[in-house]
């Protein structure tokens, strides 16, 4: 009988070897890796040498003679962001197993019949990958989690295309190894369940959009020899969505992060990282609604609405509801506090469901309570558009008088109600007339009797 230890030795060598694949390749400025393994065997694909890209014709003729023989279920983990850099930087190729952020991807990668792995696929936009599955399956993705997939009852006897999506780190939240061990621990328990049920699959890990992009620039031109240090060039700043109606643009919106949340304890998507289709939203002189659809199958759709106040002698817009579309399912939140003059633009840098909340389920729809929003940086206007391309003047959710104002204040007054009560305190001291001297004749006090 084979030495089991001598069967997985080959496999492991064959992962470490994709591995280091993965660090050799040179830099680019849009490319994502690919990771392709399967329960029932792929086909084999020849090695690439260091730096190549691989394009997307290539993968595409690839995914069709890997899917195209009878039907298969296809499950894809895709995460908002990824470069060959999160497994150099967070990975155990090179440093302790133990410490690993992607200890479940790389036991699958080596426990699986047959694997490949694609270092640099140019990237080409954030619906690419999942548009060519589609396209090769001949079905629509369809959107689910670890939760969702347990009591899924999935065919066999036709193609399936399961897509479950994974966040990227943001400084709001948690750490990058963090969100990735996470992530990991996801791929983990899908393929479990995936095993339990007995459906044989091919798993896909890739990214919306790479993590990391590194310019290439040339050296010709450029001046040889040192230089003296210069001011590195501001970061751009992705534009608002802007939304144009009949007279122009009336809708303008821009969030740092889109953040949504499945329970309390589920991942976080932010959708801010896809461009989104505005299919659906309308203005008009008293209402307006902003519908955002994403590949991914999320849409958020912002309804507003503007009256006039006879007390303030002027129009306030708000935002009426934010809904939220997953699938099947319709989450709907009302708002509270968040309105301005018809004619600024409302401002916030944390709008959410949960905590110091502005949003809250509607008591109507039972699915709002399952579901967490928190959006950073947020700002929108619905009306009144300056010059159409910028924001108007913003009204900001934070009011003048904040609660650290407040305690600074309160402190104020206290040290100075104790410096006035000492200081009227020590005007009320008063000297006596005459002191006893003890080298001249005693004062006498004259008693009567």
């Amino acid at each position: 009988m084979a030495d089991p230890k001598c069967s997985t030795r080959p496999r492991l060598m064959a992962f470490i070897a994709l591995l280091f694949a993965l660090f050799s390749t040179g830099s680019s400025t849009a490319q994502v890796p690919v990771l392709l393994w399967s329960s029932d065997g792929l086909p084999a694909l020849a090695p690439s040498a260091a730096g190549h890209i691989t394009s997307t014709d290539q993968l595409t003729a690839y995914l069709t003679s890997a899917l195209g023989s009878g039907p298969r279920t296809v499950v894809l983990f895709l995460q908002d962001k990824l470069s060959k850099d999160d497994f150099t930087v967070f990975g155990g190729v090179f440093g302790n197993k133990q410490d690993s952020a992607f200890q479940n991807l790389e036991a699958a990668l080596q426990t699986s019949s047959s694997s490949v792995t694609l270092p640099a696929l140019e990237w080409s936009g954030s619906s690419a990958i999942p548009a060519l599955l589609q396209e090769e399956l001949g079905v629509s993705p369809l959107l689910v989690d670890a939760d969702t997939l347990t009591h899924l009852s999935i065919n066999s006897s036709a193609s399936n295309l399961l897509l479950i999506n994974l966040p990227y780190c943001t400084n709001a939240h948690k750490s990058c190894k963090e969100v990735l061990h996470d992530n990991d621990e996801i791929i983990g328990k899908v393929l479990s369940i995936m095993k339990d049920k007995n459906v044989k699959y091919t798993a896909v890990y890739t990214g919306s959009q790479p993590s990391r992009v590194i310019s290439e620039t040339s050296l010709s031109g450029q001046p040889v020899g040192r230089s003296l240090l210069q001011a590195a060039p501001p970061p751009s700043v992705k534009p608002p969505i802007m939304f144009n109606g009949t007279g122009g643009p009336c809708i303008m919106l821009w969030a740092q992060n889109l953040n949504i949340s499945l329970s309390s304890t589920g991942a976080w998507i932010d959708l801010a990282a896809d461009t989104p289709t505005l299919t659906g939203s309308f203005c008009n002189i008293s209402n307006s609604q902003l519908v955002l659809t994403y590949a991914s199958g999320y849409t958020l759709s912002f309804a507003m609405s503007q009256r006039f106040y006879p007390v303030s002698a002027r129009n306030w817009f708000a935002l009426d509801s934010v809904q939220l579309q997953a699938s099947s399912l319709t989450a709907s939140f009302g708002s509270r506090s968040i309105y301005a003059p018809a004619e600024y633009s409302y401002h916030c840098m944390s709008v959410s469901s949960f905590g110091d909340a502005l949003l809250f389920p509607n008591s109507t729809n039972a699915n709002a309570s399952q579901w967490r929003l928190n959006f950073v940086d947020f700002q929108i206007q619905g009306f009144s558009l300056g010059n159409g391309t910028d924001f108007s003047y913003a009204s900001d959710c934070a009011g003048f008088f904040t609660a650290g104002i407040w305690m600074g204040l309160l402190s104020s007054l206290l040290m100075l109600f104790i410096f006035v009560y000492g200081l009227h305190m020590i005007m009320q001291l008063h000297t006596m007339d005459r002191f006893d001297d003890p080298k001249g004749p005693s004062i006498s006090v004259p008693q009567s009797e």
